[in-house]
């Protein structure tokens, strides 16, 4: 079975390509006279070559014949193809200038998930994709890529996004007004793209061409094969698959279209500054249900070993401590002046109500141990020795806090998605393109 790569990353399927090197001319040379490579892009300082363009090339024609679409006239595949490689290389030179890095660890420990995810071992990763004529340290490098984008992509656009208070509030209003707020769409995209320097020719026959597109895929012609040969967004060459959205997630200047449409139906053409979009609904189904989980009340009192009190110290005064409130003493009063825990000494050691996950694993062996106002003996975790009374328990409909969560990200991603196109469209603006093919 295949590496299933993208379920990591949630990003473009992998296309291996060998990285290399050039240091002189487009026609490079071997001692011998022997052609090298050859330059397919002149990027910044910084060379796309026509091997990586190839590479490339027979693995998104592989898997687009895989997928029973029809390939593309090779020279628009070839475009397509070199646009991503050249936008690749831009981001990677402005990461590269930031200063961002990854580490072989942090690649590793990408790695050690994937393999987990494919019910195999790391040390088994390399014979595996051997056979599957995928090269190991070709793998790793595309690994560190990916891992590099996505660090940019979280500098530049998602630490920028921002959503008010105010949004979400609305978004949690509207989402409880509307029954079928929860619905997924599985869609696809297709951005016709407007730079920002264009004149009112370059918008007008932009715009003809978006309005084209959306007429053929009205008359049932195949989408994403429309989406692999005209459309300029990240995703074309995965035939505009955007996979699934709930309604918060999709971009605000469609999340009033989308809901209202059927499985199989196209938007017409939506103007943004980054361009012509057109969206078709492939599949729709329904939210999830009301989420209840299982809450814990307790308190606690935690104390911290040091060089002058041992474990064996610190263990016998918080059991001294146990008896004490065992006999009468306030838990809240003693925890009060006692506990080194700077977040809830002041409560009296309270930790309110709390869900699965909340505490470390040590702490919640032992809350679940206990019955209603019992206290446990003590016990040691990273923080230190702890003593804890559960207070009580109850099963809790989390639906509300889950929508607001919800609604936080999903705004979140939605605005990500259109900055992204826009801070791509910028940086290729910005860009000295020279190609060479």
């Amino acid at each position: 079975m295949p590496l299933k790569y993208k379920q990591f990353f949630g990003v473009a399927v992998l296309l291996l390509a060998a990285v290399g090197t050039v240091h002189a001319q487009s026609n490079d040379l071997s001692s011998s006279g022997v052609l090298l490579d050859r330059v397919a892009a002149v990027v910044n300082d910084g060379l796309v070559l026509r091997s990586e363009v190839e590479k490339q090339m027979a693995t998104v024609s592989a898997r687009i014949q895989q997928s029973g679409q029809q390939l593309p006239p090779r020279n628009v595949l070839r475009q397509q193809v070199l646009e991503r490689l050249v936008l690749q290389e831009l981001q990677m030179q402005r990461a590269e200038r930031l200063g961002l890095k990854v580490s072989d660890e942090m690649v590793n420990t990408a790695l050690t998930d994937v393999a987990a995810r494919n019910n195999m071992k790391f040390s088994d990763m390399p014979a595996t994709l051997e056979a599957q004529g995928i090269d190991y340290r070709d793998y790793r490098e595309e690994v560190r890529r990916e891992m590099t984008l996505q660090g940019l992509r979280q500098r530049d656009v998602l630490a920028r996004v921002y959503v008010s208070p105010r949004e979400v509030e609305q978004c949690v209003a509207k989402r409880n007004a509307s029954p079928g707020a929860d619905n997924e769409f599985n869609l696809a995209h297709i951005l016709v793209a407007i730079p920002g320097t264009a004149d009112e020719k370059q918008i007008a026959e932009r715009t003809s061409r978006a309005q084209a597109v959306y007429e053929r895929a009205t008359k049932s012609e195949d989408f994403a094969q429309l989406a692999i040969t005209y459309s300029d967004s990240g995703t074309a060459l995965e035939g505009g698959a955007l996979g699934w959205r709930k309604a918060g997630q999709l971009p605000s200047f469609v999340a009033d279209i989308i809901p209202t449409l059927q499985a199989g139906e196209v938007t017409q053409p939506i103007r943004t500054p980054s361009g012509l979009h057109i969206f078709k609904v492939l599949e729709i189904r329904g939210g999830q249900a009301p989420a209840l989980v299982s809450q814990v009340h307790a308190r606690h009192i935690l104390m911290k070993p040091t060089e002058v009190m041992d474990d064996e110290t610190v263990r016998q005064k918080l059991a001294q401590i146990r008896d004490r409130v065992l006999k009468g003493e306030s838990f809240e009063a003693v925890a009060s002046v006692t506990s080194e825990d700077p977040g809830s000494a002041a409560a009296g050691g309270d930790l309110g109500w709390a869900g699965p996950g909340s505490f470390v694993p040590e702490f919640e062996k032992q809350i679940d141990a206990l019955a209603e106002n019992e206290i446990s003996p003590p016990f040691r975790t990273q923080f230190g020795w702890h003593i804890v009374q559960l207070l009580g328990r109850r099963t809790y409909d989390a639906t509300e806090d889950m929508t607001r969560n919800r609604c936080v990200s999903q705004l979140r991603e939605a605005r990500a998605d259109e900055e992204t196109e826009i801070w791509l469209r910028r940086l290729r603006d910005e860009a000295f393109v020279e190609y060479r093919m």
